[in-house]
């Protein structure tokens, strides 16, 4: 992973947030490269949702294409919404602080690992899944004491808190130090107007789902949407996660791509299964591979409150290098069932529930949620690309499906000379409003194709001496380095062809 890291900030794809101030946790800035690649991960989610939504399945809808309409709402709502949300009362993780360090760490995220049988040796505590360092001081306490090394290892939360005083924390070197848990509320607070008191209070959205709800029936009002249907937002949504980690995975700042799914409550499962197929197709189709990708159903005493008297939720995860060999949360489909209109239905006074005119029944849509993470995604599709290969000048190539790739093509003069650059030019000038193309000409063409691979550049075009000949360029495929010869005047046929797949 820190390979990756360093990749992306030497090209350009991810810096932290505030660098030149030491930086703050939680939050990171997308670079070129990387804005292009969020960019067109969120137009072909978009394209696949909204413009161009799938058929249904014959025995649902017929297999006629779906209705899915977008909206874009606010970020700050009144608080009201998130009090009937669930947001304010139970989106709560409990915390546990170092006295010492000052570090803070949620309490389902702690591990400790102990010598069994030697109840005079402190336990050690650690972030789930990074349990190596723990182990290897224990190893060390058991060697010098000469006790035999049986390591055991289980959630903190499964410690009885008197028990504490013996736990050394994850980032100190003496026990005692870790505090009871506490609630710590993950939504950031701000304040409206001129006046901060309480009664201005307000609150980023930790979620754009709520956002849709609140507007289901300004679209039945003024759309000509009939259930089933769909509404669907990208946007920014704020938690104050008590421990960011993992990059850009668990962050305070990230993007959303959601669409909530309204339909009647007898077809709510097959439409739950429908989703579930498609939303994994989606990110297979952009290039993630199957062996690391999978549908994970949650568990009983995994299940949000809003999901659990439905289908319950299903997980596509990634196997992420820091995961691994688990897997990672890239997007969730779940059955919301009526939960979220009905709690806003009550707590605002306005009827949200739907007439349905071919059934001649009044009732609330039960909810299918596909949510996906847009920066979770460019952190699978980054590492999906991340291909070593010591055979190569740059050693590392980035393997991204030409759909989403940053740069589509890089455009080089062979040489400075012999009216190469010009002709590079003009072909460049041609297509770059139908493609993001790169114009290089500096420095050796295997330089070139060196940072056109870290980039993750599909196709590189060469005008050599061939072309003033023969009216040809040399076309450098990334992946397989094979070169093939393509007519001048075709080349943006051929870039559409391959780019467009």
């Amino acid at each position: 992973m820190d390979d990756i890291v360093a990749l992306c900030k030497r090209r350009g794809f991810i810096f932290p947030a505030s660098e030149i101030y030491q930086g703050i946790n939680g939050f990171w800035d997308f670079g070129p490269l990387g804005v292009e690649l969020k960019n067109n991960l969120r137009d072909a989610w978009w394209n696949a949702m909204v413009k161009s939504p799938p058929l249904g399945p014959s025995e649902l809808n017929g297999g006629e294409p779906l209705s899915i309409v977008g909206v874009d709402t606010s970020i700050i709502q009144n608080p009201k919404v998130w009090e009937a949300s669930g947001h304010v009362g139970g989106f709560n993780d409990p915390m546990v602080d170092c006295r010492e360090t000052k570090q803070r760490y949620r309490y389902d995220h702690l591990w400790v690992a102990v010598l069994e049988g030697a109840d005079d040796v402190p336990m050690f505590a650690f972030m789930q899944g990074e349990s190596d360092a723990a182990e290897k001081k224990l190893e060390k306490v058991a060697k010098k004491k000469n006790l035999p090394v049986s390591i055991k290892k289980f959630p903190l939360m499964d410690l009885k808190t008197h028990d504490f005083s013996r736990v050394i924390g994850p980032d100190t070197e003496k026990p005692g130090t870790l505090t009871e848990p506490r609630q710590f509320n993950l939504m950031f607070k701000t304040y409206v107007g001129a006046v901060q008191t309480e009664d201005s209070a307000a609150y980023l959205r930790p979620e754009t789902a709520q956002g849709i709800f609140l507007n289901f029936k300004n679209v039945v009002d003024t759309s000509r949407v009939k259930v089933p249907f769909g509404i669907a937002q990208i946007g920014k949504a704020f938690r104050n996660e008590v421990t960011p980690r993992n990059y850009i995975f668990r962050s305070r700042e990230f993007e959303q791509m959601e669409m909530e799914w309204f339909c009647h409550p007898s077809e709510a499962v097959a439409w739950h299964e429908f989703w579930c197929d498609e939303r994994t197709k989606f990110w297979k189709d952009l290039g993630l591979t199957g062996d690391n990708l999978q549908l994970r159903a949650h568990d009983r005493d995994e299940l949000a409150h809003y999901a659990k008297d439905g289908a319950g939720t299903f997980d596509i995860e990634y196997r992420f290098p820091f995961s691994a060999p688990g897997f990672g949360e890239l997007e969730g489909v779940a059955h919301r069932v009526d939960y979220d209109l009905r709690q806003h239905q009550e707590h605002s006074g306005v009827k949200l529930s739907y007439f349905d005119q071919e059934k001649n029944e009044r009732y609330l849509p039960h909810v299918i949620e596909p949510a996906a993470g847009l920066s979770r995604g460019v952190l699978a599709l980054i590492c999906e690309a991340y291909t070593p290969d010591a055979g190569r000048p740059s050693g590392v190539f980035m393997k991204f499906h030409p759909r989403v790739a940053p740069i589509k093509a890089g455009i080089f003069p062979l040489v400075q000379k012999e009216s190469m650059p010009e002709v590079a030019e003009k072909l460049y000038r041609d297509l770059r409003k139908r493609h993001a193309l790169q114009y290089d000409a500096k420095q050796a063409i295997g330089k070139r194709y060196a940072r056109m691979d870290e980039a993750g550049t599909p196709f590189c075009i060469t005008i050599d001496g061939d072309t003033l000949s023969a009216q040809t360029v040399t076309i450098r495929d990334r992946d397989t380095q094979a070169q093939e010869k393509v007519a001048l005047d075709k080349v943006g046929a051929f870039l559409d062809d391959k780019i467009n797949v």
